[in-house]
């Protein structure tokens, strides 16, 4: 096959021996099938901004934290130093994901190398050695489904308690070996705390994934599991080893406005006390 162009640095820097074909296309990047020696792995290319399915990226990154102040400053100038920035936090925030997630318990892809918006990363196979079908492909008995929805819910948790949200996940986005799901496509992760559609997107990727499995056990469609977390995230009693049913019932219990206000009343006067007390004293000086 002809070799596509961003690859072709890797190839000369040793960095892949063969490219053996294309994977797949995405929304946001395209994979091959790269042997590394005597190792079958993929590699992601990344597409640039304007050819990526994710035009509202910006929903996504909200509340991300960029450490260098001079890179975080470009980014918000949208100039072409900073959208190159932008481009290569995008990128890195897959790897960093990876990378976090295994370190907590999250099946995901070993990330070997990011270079040049290219992804190295550990190629994962079924039970005959071929490439792993995505769960959209893979069809259940009722246990086996209560049994990976199970296990995909804890991996939700415990990207929650490691402060992230996948953002897009659904059947289309995990893949299944002999060990059961994997979780892949993470360039987007949510930053639980900082993102206002954070709630949101948990959400949708539970339900995503719930409806998915309800097709062969029905009893999960009226399961509330991402309200569930999110209750117990927001209370900060959402540990990895939190056990979840479920089960959740909305508070029924009205806001106590005249309390509320009372508060701020009380809040308000202790201001305006504390700044009688700094004119007083700057009076007698």
């Amino acid at each position: 096959m002809k070799i596509p162009k961003r690859l072709q640095p890797l190839l000369e820097d040793g960095l892949i021996d063969e490219v053996q074909g294309r994977l797949m296309s995405g929304k946001e990047a395209d994979v091959f099938i790269v042997r590394c020696g005597a190792e079958v792995r993929c590699a992601k290319v990344y597409k640039e901004a304007n050819k990526r399915g994710f035009k509202q990226a910006v929903t996504y990154q909200e509340g991300r934290k960029v450490r260098n102040t001079r890179r975080a400053r470009a980014m918000e100038k949208g100039s072409k130093f900073g959208r190159q920035q932008q481009e290569e936090t995008w990128q890195t925030a897959e790897v960093d994901a990876l990378k976090l997630l295994a370190s907590v318990g999250v099946r995901v892809p070993v990330p070997y190398s990011c270079v040049d918006g290219v992804l190295l990363m550990e190629m994962i196979f079924d039970a005959e050695g071929r490439v792993a079908p995505r769960l959209s492909e893979v069809t259940f008995t009722r246990e086996e489904a209560l049994r990976d929805h199970a296990v995909m819910m804890h991996y939700v948790q415990l990207m929650l308690c490691a402060g992230i949200i996948h953002g897009d996940l659904s059947e289309f986005n995990v893949l299944v070996d002999p060990n059961g799901p994997v979780i892949i496509d993470l360039p987007q992760v949510v930053d639980a705390a900082g993102n206002n559609h954070a709630e949101a997107m948990l959400a949708r990727d539970v339900n995503n994934i719930t409806g998915y499995y309800g097709f062969f056990a029905p009893e999960l469609r009226d399961t509330r599991y991402a309200q569930e977390m999110w209750a117990l995230y927001e209370e900060g009693t959402l540990e990895p080893d939190t056990p979840l049913t479920g089960e959740f019932e909305e508070s029924t219990e009205l806001a106590d406005v005249d309390a509320v206000m009372a508060e701020i009343d009380a809040v308000r006067m202790e201001e305006m006390e504390r700044l009688e007390r700094l004119q007083e004293a700057e009076s007698d000086l």
